[in-house]
Order: C-alpha cells, then structure tokens, then sequence
C-alpha cells in the first residue's frame, strides 16, 4: 500500500475543481450519447488504459483466455460505437461504476450470444493478445476474493501504477531519472533496501537533500493520483470519497 492518505492536504492539487473542464470520463459524461470526437478519443483513452481489470474479470468468472478475448474485445466494440452510453446519467456516473456495471449486463446479454464472432472475425478495438494479458493473468496470486473485489483491487492497483508511470515520466524528462529510480521505493511502499545515508551518498547528495527530495515526490505522487482518480469521476467532491475505495481496495488485497 502507497504512503498516501486520502485526507491529506499536503497532497492535494492545486488546481481543484478546474480539472474537470478537461479529464476523460467528464468529457464523456458532457458529451452524453450524441457524436463528438473528443468524447470518442477520451473515451478510447480510458479504455486503453483500463482493460486489464475486465479482462481479468471475466477470466475469473470462469470463462477461457478465447473466449474472456473474445468478450472483453465485444464489450470494447460496443462501448467505443457509444451503444452502451444510450441510458447513462452522468449525476454521480464513476467511470470504475459504469464499467462493471455495463460489462455485467454485456455478459449476460443476448447480445453475446446473437452475436459473438469467432476468435480473429472481429475488428480488434485494442490487440490483446499484443497486450499478452494472459500472460499478466497467470502471473496473479491465487485470488480468493470475489470477482467484484478483485476488478475493484486491479481497478486501484492500474491507477497507482499510471500516477507512478506519470512522475516517472515527469522525472525522466527532468533528468532525474536515476534519482526517482533510487527512490521510487518510498512512493510505493515496498521501501528500498538501502537507508537515507546510504542512499545520499549514491547519489551524491546529503541526507537532508534526499529526505526533502523523497518528501516532494510524495506529494506530487499524491497530486497525480488525484488527477488520475479525477480522469474516472464526475464531480470534484468525489475525488476523495473515490480515493478512499481505491486505498481500501489496495488495502484488503
């Protein structure tokens, strides 16, 4: 579990409210069921970014790799035309929410069985077999959990893992790439192996230099977890209520 704590001021973002003239699900939500392209690419980003936990899901509903591709690939299909946005009211709308709800009722649709094509007959909305997620799948811990639970823990751990890829990201281009690498342990909670000492004179700064360094990736860490969360809510009040299911997922794993 990530040093984060979702009431902490210290980590919140500055700009507030103002994220949502532009994150992904609200672009979705305003655009409601009708055309609009920006919808469409905000729409196509999420998805990319959160297919593992369906994909996952619906492996651990008990359907094989084939077929859990197949359906994972035919709920993409449906959602990208915006077929399953028809009846969605923004009010209170979670992207996480949405997404579980609408590939339950994918799974249990005449849908699929009016329509499911065979392995490859279908226009691919993302190559998963490229992304090789059974590989990923097989690579899990024997889960115990119910499916639900587990989308709702593979849902936290996708969204932690972007907000890292993010810094990371920020860092690299600042050309502090080796010093996050050496530090990214405090962000995750893992925790590197070496101390404050040791790892000041790696990296060839004092102590107190990389005390205060750890402590400003957290809080940025902290700010692009928020902005992540904020990419797959509706409003800025559920930010935090939002944070907290995500750490309390990650926290019953």
């Amino acid at each position: 579990m990530p040093p984060l704590s979702a009431d902490s001021d210290a980590d919140r973002p500055h700009d507030g409210a103002g994220v949502f003239a532009t994150t992904h699900w609200s672009v979705v939500l305003q655009a409601g069921n009708g055309e609009s392209p920006s919808a469409s690419e905000a729409l196509d980003q999420l998805c990319r970014v959160y297919w593992y936990p369906l994909y996952a899901y619906v492996r651990q509903r008990g359907y094989s790799r084939d077929d859990a591709q197949d359906l994972t690939q035919s709920f993409f299909l449906r959602l990208l035309e915006r077929d399953l946005l028809a009846d969605l009211k923004p009010a209170g709308a979670k992207f996480r929410s949405f997404l579980l709800a609408a590939l339950k009722n994918h799974l249990a649709g005449e849908w699929v069985r009016a329509h499911a094509a065979k392995r490859g007959g279908m226009n691919p909305v993302l190559s998963l077999d490229a992304l090789d997620p059974e590989t990923r799948y097989a690579q899990e811990p024997e889960d115990t959990a119910s499916p639900d639970a587990a989308f709702d823990r593979r849902w936290a751990e996708t969204v932690l893992q972007q907000a890292l890829e993010r810094l990371r990201t920020e860092q690299t281009s600042q050309g502090k790439e080796a010093v996050f690498e050496a530090l990214a342990g405090f962000l995750t909670g893992s925790g590197p192996t070496d101390s404050y000492a040791d790892l000041a004179v790696q990296l060839v700064m004092s102590e107190a230099a990389v005390k205060m360094t750890v402590h400003r990736l957290r809080k940025r860490y902290g700010e692009l977890l928020r902005l992540e969360v904020a990419n797959t809510v509706s409003t800025a009040a559920e930010v935090q209520q939002e944070l907290r299911c995500l750490l309390a997922a990650i926290s019953a794993g």
